[in-house]
């Protein structure tokens, strides 16, 4: 059974979904918009859009005014002991679970609250309470709002909020025996290459700029954009690609960066000197330090940043097929290497990019779980975030135009770049140590209440 089968709902689930489908998105901020509105601004959050037929693109200036109208109607309630700050609260899946469960019985949407997990801005702990039959989730949280992108982010960090589906999906893809990535990838096909390679070997000069590189766009025409391990209609897939597609515009100069210090890759070519690599591959990868864990290995911790960027060169076999050299050039090197240095500073600013880390974060958790056994050693069973609750569907992206940028001080041209993400979560919790701080933790977070969060 495929990532998609795994999905399928009944007639009944399907009707509870299409009340979801708004929840999710809009009755968080207790709105009422026109369906319409909520038809586009659904399909063009997170600093990207997917139409009907898989396109993949920036927002419109319609979507991006269609959405600020959602925020500026936005009315977010929560309680007060969710909306401050903590630098630590955590999550029941038990409790969770049997929320869900509740929901379904009275056909009720799911509180605001769960879709986005209390405001966790990540997984930094994972208990095990084998007594309470129950497993945890941990970590900094705070109240949220909807941000430009369309996001729910921190009130005071900007930081983008754990969300359920995201949760549910990592769950339901948890299984470490499997080995398949959880991967997106965005790539020209070998039929694009051989002809943008015909076009190029027919001019002798660049000529008119504009005009050269719509004709190499026109040439490379659409690329293939791949999503593996995931269903490619969830939230969590979205994400990958939208952290993607947003790094490679930044690298090929298509929007400034949102941080100082944080030059494209072609500005970097600039300054440079010697025969740069034209055919930069870049791809997001976990970049975790090994897990600690206590001695009873029920606490876990997650540590490191998340996220890092990394870089190899690709070059191209008389069919047009791309190839992959294990050697980076020097300017792509240094881009990824600034990219993973101010990856903390670019997701506080881009939540698409810490949307990328929770969703690091979340699959790393779930395949703990399954690594450790942690629902049979507590007897825990989660029918609602394993099989029976209806995420939210996207479009799913397929495919997106190529974009050519003409560098001036060679007189080079970029026109695209290849890579993706890759997530091997059983690889990151392959590797601990011991640590005796985390004792107090597990006694901190210990309780009888039924409630789902706590501090």
């Amino acid at each position: 059974m495929d990532s998609e089968e795994k999905y399928q709902m009944n007639s009944f689930q399907f009707g509870l979904f299409q009340k979801r489908c708004l929840v999710a998105v809009f009755i968080a901020a207790c709105l009422a918009p026109q369906l319409a509105i909520a038809q586009v601004v659904q399909q063009a959050i997170g600093g990207i859009a997917v139409d009907a037929q898989g396109v993949l693109s920036t927002p419109t200036e319609l979507d991006q005014e269609k959405l600020g109208q959602i925020r500026q109607q936005a009315h977010i309630h929560m309680l007060d002991d969710i909306e401050r700050w903590t630098d630590l609260r955590a999550v029941s899946l038990k409790q969770i679970e049997a929320q869900l469960a509740e929901s379904r019985r009275l056909e009720k949407p799911v509180p605001p609250e769960v879709l986005y997990l209390a405001g966790l801005q990540r997984v930094q702990y994972v208990l095990v309470y084998p007594q309470q039959g129950d497993v945890v989730l941990a970590g900094p949280a705070e109240g949220w709002r909807m941000d430009a992108m369309g996001n729910m982010v921190g009130l005071t960090s900007g930081r983008p909020v754990l969300l359920l589906d995201d949760l549910v999906v990592a769950l339901r893809t948890r299984d470490v025996s499997q080995l398949e990535p959880i991967s997106c990838s965005i790539d020209p096909t070998p039929e694009g290459i051989q002809r943008l390679r015909t076009l190029t070997s027919r001019q002798n000069r660049i000529g008119n700029i504009e005009h050269t590189l719509a004709s190499m766009e026109n040439a490379l025409g659409k690329q293939v954009v791949s999503v593996t391990g995931v269903p490619p209609t969830s939230h969590f897939a979205r994400t990958m690609v939208a952290a993607d597609f947003r790094m490679k515009r930044l690298a090929m100069g298509m929007e400034p960066a949102p941080i100082d210090g944080m030059p494209s890759f072609l500005e970097i070519l600039r300054e440079g000197r010697g025969n740069p690599n034209m055919s930069p591959r870049w791809w997001l990868a976990p970049n975790y330090l090994p897990l600690a864990k206590d001695v009873a290995g029920q606490t876990w911790e997650l540590r490191g940043q998340g996220v890092r960027c990394m870089t190899e060169q690709d070059y191209l076999d008389d069919s047009g097929r791309r190839k992959t050299s294990a050697k980076s050039g020097i300017a792509a090197q240094r881009w990824a290497d600034t990219f993973t240095k101010r990856f903390n500073d670019l997701a506080e600013q881009d939540s698409s990019f810490g949307k990328l880390r929770n969703a690091m974060d979340l699959a790393i958790a779930a395949a703990l779980i399954d690594q450790e056994r942690m629902l049979d050693q507590t007897g825990l069973e989660l029918p609602e975030l394993i099989r029976e609750y209806p995420i939210v569907r996207y479009h799913a992206p397929t495919q997106v135009s190529s974009q050519a940028t003409f560098v001036q001080r060679r007189g080079d041209y970029l026109v695209s770049t290849s890579g993706g993400v890759q997530l091997l979560p059983w690889k990151v919790v392959e590797q601990s140590h011991h640590s005796a701080e985390l004792n107090q933790i597990h006694k901190q977070l210990s309780t009888t209440s039924t409630k789902w969060y706590r501090e």
